[in-house]
């Protein structure tokens, strides 16, 4: 799998822009604020229908301009799929695959599957809990696209749950038992759809384990994953007993003992949450926890071991989507330039033979000798087919303006 061609219209910096791609390594070198990283953005969001650098869709627009539009060609399966997305901020976003209507989100997520790193990475280990949900999120959708649908269920009768138990803090007139039949409708449909994302998040981790281990192993410098120190991932639920036994690396269970966990937890959180008017069980309050050698990761691990564990989990998340049967995409925003020789070194080694690797850089010098392959200059939002660089083969098109 990857991508021959990018179009944007009003698309963050971009008027227009049209740029023909190869497999292989394409570069695209520019200072900060030049434009380069929304070029690897918008192919990300092709894949994600979201972006790894923002949470809401207006900024994605150029000023002025009322919508954007993304399109992406891939090839994949010996045939090319051309995706159009046009982005509304606002308003409902459409899509289009081979010209013709997309009717769900579902149909456009699996045609495209990108693993991006970036500076915003180190979030991964010394960030908030919603970081790492959102990592579960993205390689949970991606490796199986209808999850997109059961998260936003999810989210929806999350809503109007607590929008019940905030009414009922809010105003004690209706009775405390009106009150909790009402709640028992919205607990199944909540055990319902949580049951399906607990389930798949856990399959994740437990899928992540081994491919972590050993992409750690090799970024420390060491050969096996038994010289290294102990990296370790969990998922900590707030549907207990089940979290409790996940926590401790066991099974990641089935669906239907996930719903009776989460039941069973809302049974016993009932009073606090019409206490405190808000739902305190569910994947919304999960975390996965990492640690290094026995410790909390956050707050024990070095900036250097934390940059390791960040790279790691990206490079475990790409083989769980490799092995899926379509190699990823791999996105690489401006990460060279944060890491020392060594982790430079072994990720060089590292991403090589990927079908197509796509990164950015300040200047050529920060990229390494061994990534051979395409470069685009991006001055001023301006894409233009760069000169060889220590090393570098320049072999692409390109044509782009911006106002």
């Amino acid at each position: 799998m990857w991508v021959s061609e990018l179009r944007l219209t009003d698309y963050r910096s971009y008027e227009s822009v049209d740029i023909q791609l190869t497999p292989g390594v394409t570069a695209f070198v520019g200072q900060n604020g030049q434009g380069k990283t929304n070029l690897v953005e918008a192919i990300a969001y092709a894949s994600l229908l979201g972006s790894h650098r923002v949470s809401s869709d207006a900024p994605l627009v150029r000023a002025g301009a009322e919508r954007a539009i993304v399109g992406v060609s891939v090839a994949r399966d010996d045939r090319t799929v051309l995706v159009e997305l046009e982005i509304n901020p606002g308003k409902a976003n459409r899509a289009r695959i081979n010209r013709a209507a997309a009717t769900r989100a579902r149909d456009v997520l699996g045609i495209l599957t990108t693993v991006v790193f970036a500076p915003e990475d180190l979030a991964l280990v010394k960030g908030d809990p919603s970081d790492r949900r959102r990592l579960l999120d993205e390689l949970m959708i991606q490796r199986s696209p209808r999850m997109q649908g059961v998260k936003g269920d999810y989210e929806r009768i999350l809503k109007q749950r607590n929008a019940l138990l905030k009414s009922s803090y809010s105003a004690r007139r209706a009775s405390h038992d009106d009150i909790v039949r009402t709640l028992e409708v919205w607990d199944e449909q909540l055990a319902d759809a949580a049951a399906e994302i607990l389930h798949a998040r856990t399959t994740l981790i437990h899928d992540l384990t081994p491919p972590l281990e050993d992409s750690y192993a090799l970024i420390a410098g060491r050969e096996t994953a038994a010289s290294s120190p102990d990296v370790h991932i969990a998922y900590q639920s707030t549907a207990v007993p089940m979290g409790d036994a996940a926590e401790k690396g066991g099974s990641p269970g089935n669906v239907t003992e996930w719903r009776e966990a989460m039941l069973a937890s809302i049974g016993r959180r009932r009073r606090d949450e019409l206490d405190r008017g808000v739902t305190l069980v569910g994947p919304h309050r999960d975390e996965m926890v990492i640690s290094l050698g026995g410790l909390p990761a956050k707050g024990y691990a070095s900036h250097g071991e934390s940059w390791s564990i960040a790279l790691a989990l990206r490079l475990a998340g790409f083989d769980v989507l490799r092995a899926e049967g379509h190699e990823p995409v791999l996105i690489l925003d401006d990460v060279f330039a944060e890491l020392d020789a060594s982790r430079r070194s072994c990720l060089t080694a590292r991403v090589a033979t990927c079908e197509q690797v796509l990164l950015t850089a300040a200047v050529g010098e920060d990229i390494p000798r061994e990534l051979v392959g395409t470069r685009f200059d991006v001055t001023r939002g301006n894409v233009t087919r760069g000169h060889p660089s220590q090393g570098e083969v320049s072999s692409g098109a390109a044509t782009g303006t911006t106002s």
